[in-house]
């Protein structure tokens, strides 16, 4: 498996806000399946960016087109040759 970045830049409206509930439970469950590693959103620049793991940019493209806000995104996505973090690491050693 692959890992990909997706960045989303979204509008909003009345009817957006109303979907957004729904849109959460569908991540919520990529998030719980591992296709989904990290979500952030930022409302002020209005940006999510999302990283999946999925076989290819295709497989991402369907992940994305499932959610009920898809119509308000324009996005790339970007095929990652290096995932590294915190979440990533061994816990450190602590002695007693």
């Amino acid at each position: 498996m692959k890992k990909f970045q997706v960045s989303i830049h979204f509008t909003m409206d009345d009817e957006f806000m109303t979907l957004v509930p729904a849109h959460r439970t569908y991540i919520n469950k990529l998030i719980e399946d591992g296709v989904i590693d990290q979500y952030v959103v930022s409302m002020e620049s209005q940006q999510v960016w999302i990283t999946f793991t999925a076989e290819d940019k295709i497989a991402v493209d369907r992940y994305l087109s499932k959610s009920p806000i898809y119509r308000y995104w324009t996005y790339d996505i970007d095929e990652l040759f290096l995932f590294d973090g915190q979440h990533y690491r061994l816990p450190a050693v602590k002695l007693n």
